[in-house]
């Protein structure tokens, strides 16, 4: 490719072949075709490797890396080398619909800021349920940090963000790495800090334009439970959040990392941590306790069950 493409597609990937040919399947399938596709591939995997030279398309460039660094470092990587004015990303497990970039593209050239992140609502497909969230957009001049934690139900969320629904200027990928060794709430850290400067604003598209596969019998990251480190991670990251929001993701997101402890020591200083730095509210605590008392295989039942029947 000679010119510049519109936008650069980031997608990290390891061992995994046959899920990162469908997302990069995925991509070359949109109804905008004025990208290129940069996989990084992290760490030694020739298997996948193969697969993706099977491709055959000449919008599709793949990087190697020498060693495991972690899809942040991945995703910074993919981002560095990008050609495109925009850079979208996708994760390796999950796909786009045939529409996904030219809707962003469209409301990118209707924004009001310089420098706007545009996400979307998407498809959850778990092995129980298939539905759409988020279940709203934010509001006129809401803290997008209560939009993204504070709950209005006690199975489930309003506000959510997702890596593989993301699209910004390519530029702010460079302002605003990546959390390099950060497990978890990838999106959330990168996206409440890229929202802190005066040029940027997050619009979310009113459509699903992502199909996010939930297949729990498959390892990946966000089914660990590393409560401590998202702990230290929250409390560096305090001014990221407002009180409200501060209390809403220790006593829900944290607390559904570490009730399998069943520590009551445990217990407490997540509670003491939401008390003495958040402004719990009543249904904050009501989250709380319900996440230590229901076994997580029955909440995320009750979650699709209550999710699932609204989409249907």
């Amino acid at each position: 490719m000679n010119s510049a493409p519109e936008v650069t597609v980031v997608i990290p990937t390891r061992f995994r072949p046959e899920l990162v040919t469908r997302a990069v399947g995925s991509v070359l399938a949109q109804t905008f075709s004025d990208f290129e596709v940069v996989v990084v591939v992290d760490g030694p995997d020739d298997e996948t490797r193969a697969a993706l030279a099977g491709l055959g398309d000449d919008r599709l460039r793949v990087i190697a890396l020498a060693e495991k660094g972690g899809a942040p470092n991945a995703r910074n990587v993919g981002a560095g080398v990008a050609r495109g004015r925009w850079t979208a990303l996708l994760d390796d497990d999950d796909e786009w619909l045939p529409e996904k970039l030219a809707v962003q593209l469209k409301l990118a050239g209707e924004a009001r800021v310089a420098t706007p992140v545009v996400a979307s609502r998407l498809v959850n497909r778990t092995p129980r349920a298939e539905y759409v969230i988020p279940r709203r957009l934010p509001a006129d001049g809401e803290p997008l940090s209560e939009y993204f934690t504070v709950r209005r139900g006690l199975f489930h969320g309003d506000g959510f963000i997702q890596t593989s629904t993301i699209l910004a200027p390519s530029e702010l990928f460079a302002r605003v790495p990546f959390t390099v060794g950060l497990r978890r709430q990838q999106e959330l850290d990168w996206t409440l800090r890229a929202v802190r400067h005066d040029d940027v604003d997050l619009i979310v598209a009113e459509q699903p334009l992502v199909v996010w596969h939930q297949d729990e019998d498959r390892e990946r990251i966000s089914l660990e439970t590393p409560w401590q480190e998202q702990l230290a991670w929250l409390r560096r990251s305090r001014e990221l959040f407002t009180p409200r929001a501060y209390a809403a993701f220790t006593m829900s997101v944290l607390s559904s990392m570490a009730a399998p402890t069943r520590s009551g020591a445990v217990f407490r200083e997540i509670l003491r941590e939401a008390r003495g730095y958040g402004r719990p509210g009543v249904l904050d605590y009501v989250t709380y306790l319900q996440i230590w008392a229901l076994p997580p295989e029955l909440r995320h039942r009750l979650r699709d069950r209550i999710l699932g029947r609204r989409a249907g």
